[in-house]
């Protein structure tokens, strides 16, 4: 058997489960057994496989038919071109997130920003990013689950960041050192936002596999958004930021509590690639500000 031929029958395998994409699935699966980078795949397409990875290979398949996502099979998830190991203990980094990270890191580059709280911060992914991307910047990552946070340390070690990311277990903003009351410049989170009552309608992968903690919660899905923007200005500086991910469908919702709220301005609704609004940003008021109702960027 080629490498060819192991590669057809994994992407009929994964067509027949089905999974959403199982020519892109099965290559990873392929290259992940190989050890293989993509370009060496296709110079070797017409190579025999090896029986021992063919028999890991077909394994490896028959674990992703069972549902559990790629990601965490081969344990690891590129997030704006840097790779995070994850496992089932963290959320899998999604390109929605990147809507978030961009607008941070264009903020807080303008204003000189400094100091930055990532809040539910799973493998990392935003804090190391943004620490990355912003040299000089000091962030801290909250997470509620002891396992997250061991994941993302090692991921903050792996990118060379850890002596720049300080992280803290506990509650959202509750888990932040007191001394950075009014001292954070901005506050990014991704927050879980999946209404308990709608687990049915998502992918067995996500319902059976993800975290819940890091999914779901009750009601309409705003509950941990409503926290933090009652909370954020206590911990902002004035002027500070406060960007936060929402679901497809919640940004006027969660826009209009920030609005509503009184005490921040220029509240702005920012889309993704292909037009669905998914993070909601606003600015912390300074006494001499007047309340602004924002708009859409």
């Amino acid at each position: 058997m080629t490498i060819r031929d192991a590669y057809l029958q994994g992407r009929e395998h994964l067509q027949a489960v089905p999974v959403t994409e199982p020519a892109i699935e099965a290559e990873v699966l392929l290259r992940f057994v190989l050890g293989w980078d993509r370009a060496r795949l296709y110079t070797h397409w017409d190579g025999p496989m090896p029986e021992a990875e063919l028999t890991r290979y077909r394994a490896l398949l028959a674990e992703r038919a069972g549902g559990r996502p790629v990601h965490y099979i081969v344990g690891e998830r590129e997030f704006m071109g840097l790779s995070f190991a994850i496992d089932e203990r963290v959320l899998i980094p999604r390109p929605e997130t990147e809507v978030l990270v961009e607008h941070v890191v264009r903020w807080a580059a303008d204003e000189h920003a400094a100091t930055i709280a990532d809040i539910g911060t799973g493998c990392g992914a935003i804090a190391i990013t943004l620490a990355s991307m912003l040299a000089g910047i000091t962030v801290h990552a909250t997470d509620i689950s002891t396992g997250a946070l061991e994941v993302a340390r090692g991921n903050a070690r792996r990118h060379g960041v850890a002596d720049r990311i300080h992280f803290h277990a506990g509650d959202l903003l509750a888990a932040l050192p007191a001394t950075l009351r009014g001292e954070l410049h901005v506050i990014a989170s991704n927050p879980p936002y999946v209404p308990e009552d709608q687990a049915v309608l998502l992918a067995r992968e996500i319902r059976e596999f993800e975290p819940p903690v890091a999914i779901f919660v009750p009601g309409d899905g705003s509950a941990l958004h409503r926290r933090l923007i009652d909370s954020a200005p206590e911990w902002l500086r004035p002027g500070g930021l406060l960007a936060v991910e929402v679901g497809a469908g919640q940004a006027e919702p969660v826009g209009e509590i920030v609005r509503a709220d009184g005490r921040y301005t220029d509240v702005r609704l920012l889309p993704d690639a292909i037009g669905i609004e998914r993070v909601v940003a606003a600015r912390r008021r300074s006494g001499s500000e007047g309340v602004s109702s924002g708009g859409r960027k």
